[in-house]
């Protein structure tokens, strides 16, 4: 039976996950605070112009990444993704290590989320004396996202929809209200106008260093589109379904984040001492809720808050998937525990699940009741997990396309092609390498190095390498030549 048109990737994993799904985990994964509250920090350090050609520019890239990982899952769509596609098309240690890395990014992303969460609702229930301690909230929310995945995957999905829909409907209503003030019809703060693109030094602000570290807070706020990957190996129709959902998840976030980022800049001085201040816990300070003071909205930040508050339970629900689902696509290929392998009659990896739980756990404990350096240092190596997950795509792509055709297969085969091949995948993988070594390179222009911030933000490449390397060495692994490659038939092709 041809790969593509199977109901199974893997036996017992069970395919439905609908397009309407796919695209909302994508569009759940990439929409939050990195927009709510961030996205006014991005204005603030490089203008308006800065961060608006920050953001056209990581879209760009972030387009030529999911049309690349498109042309994979809809070929072969499987939970293991992207850390399958590197084993079988570049090398097994490669994507050994990107399998586990990203099971590692994700798993330490929910327990961040979780202290997120916390912050929030002491918005609405301050901690006192006599009340419970705050933390309770995040356990709570842990058990709430752990049950939405231990169900089964069908209810994973329509919660994320749901998720999801609250953050598409509030971006809608933000960029109406703004275009409603920028033509006059609705009245604006004192200082709204065009002319905010004309003062001080703006459009652009703080020169090269502010659009590099403008580049890195948007490529984070980007991180979460390539769960579609994740999700294909439990798409009902992968064929169909995710060339639909690549098209529809990349116009309508980078339209949100172009149109949120552009009314903003419009609206508030990029000047304006609250844009400075970047604490994605404080939802006085976002610009989505100074927009709609202005606009008359006086419970605005009530409202912001339970719409962040939605935005880190997505966020931590679909990081408790993606996780789950590497790890069980890890054990199925031999590179874990095969216990974490064994799936519910519903088709949940529930062992994998019960793990990736403990760790979001233990590290969210960490953070409340251990050593916050350690914390730190987790939550800065799963942040640079993201960018590796992203140039592992544009690797495996690239030599994807060139074994397939190597071997004399006709691309009109393929469900779906990305249409920007070689430039596409070049252009993600060079421009994603610069942010990923540039994240701090200030401090190597320091006449004294800050080597333990230095190791903070650099540690998650050192240890992505030693996990490849180690691999190779023990498994003595090497590169798979395209005329060695493994292409399972398509629909198109003979069985």
């Amino acid at each position: 039976m041809a790969l593509a048109n199977s109901k199974k990737s893997v036996p017992g994993l069970h395919r439905v996950l609908k397009a309407r799904h796919l695209t909302m985990i994508a569009v759940g994964g990439s929409i939050g605070t990195g927009l709510f509250v961030a996205s006014g920090a991005t204005i603030a350090k490089a203008g308006p112009g800065g961060a608006l050609l920050s953001y056209a520019l990581i879209g760009l890239m972030v387009y030529f990444l999911m049309t690349s990982l498109g042309e994979l899952a809809a070929y072969m769509p499987v939970s293991g993704s992207f850390s399958t596609y590197g084993a079988k098309y570049v090398e097994p240690g490669f994507g050994f290590a990107l399998g586990w890395n990203y099971w590692y990014n994700w798993a330490v992303t929910v327990a961040v989320d979780l202290v997120a969460a916390q912050l929030v609702m002491q918005y609405w229930f301050p901690e006192t004396p006599l009340g419970l301690p705050s933390w309770i909230w995040s356990a709570l929310f842990l058990a709430f996202i752990f049950l939405l995945n231990y169900i089964s995957v069908k209810g994973f999905g329509e919660a994320e929809f749901w998720f999801a829909l609250i953050k598409v409907v509030t971006v809608i209503i933000f960029i109406g209200l703004g275009l409603l003030m920028i033509f006059g019809i609705l009245k604006g703060g004192p200082e709204s106008g065009w002319h905010n693109w004309t003062i001080g030094d703006a459009p652009f602000a703080g020169g090269f260093s502010a659009m590099i570290g403008v580049a890195m807070i948007v490529g984070f706020s980007f991180q979460g589109t390539e769960l579609i990957g994740i999700a294909a190996g439990e798409s009902a129709d992968p064929r169909n379904n995710i060339p639909r959902a690549v098209r529809q998840v990349f116009w309508r976030i980078l339209l949100f984040y172009i149109f949120a980022i552009l009314i903003v800049s419009v609206l508030i001085p990029y000047t304006d001492p609250n844009l400075l201040r970047n604490d994605e816990t404080d939802v006085s300070v976002s610009p989505f809720t100074l927009v709609f003071q202005h606009a008359g909205l006086l419970s605005a930040a009530a409202v912001m808050n339970a719409v962040i508050l939605t935005s880190i339970l997505s966020a931590g629900n679909s990081g408790m998937y993606a996780s789950t689902r590497m790890l069980y696509a890890l054990a199925m290929e031999g590179k874990a525990p095969r216990i974490f392998a064994k799936l519910s009659a519903g088709g949940v990896p529930r062992n994998a699940l019960i793990a990736t739980t403990v760790v979001a756990g233990l590290c969210f404990f960490t953070s409340m009741f251990g050593n916050q350096q350690v914390y730190l240092w987790l939550l800065n190596t799963s942040g640079m997990t993201g960018f590796i997950a992203w140039l592992g795509i544009a690797i495996s792509h690239y030599r994807f396309r060139r074994g397939y055709v190597a071997q004399g297969r006709s691309l009109s085969d393929l469900p779906y092609r990305s249409g920007f091949f070689p430039l596409g995948p070049i252009f993600a993988f060079v421009l994603c390498l610069i942010i990923t070594l540039g994240q701090n390179y200030e401090a190597f222009l320091e006449d004294q190095i800050d080597w333990a911030g230095v190791i903070a933000t650099y540690i998650g490449i050192p240890l992505f390498l030693v996990i490849w390397l180690g691999y190779k060495i023990v498994k003595k692994s090497k590169f798979v030549r395209y005329e060695d490659m493994d292409f399972p038939n398509s629909d198109n092709e003979k069985d």
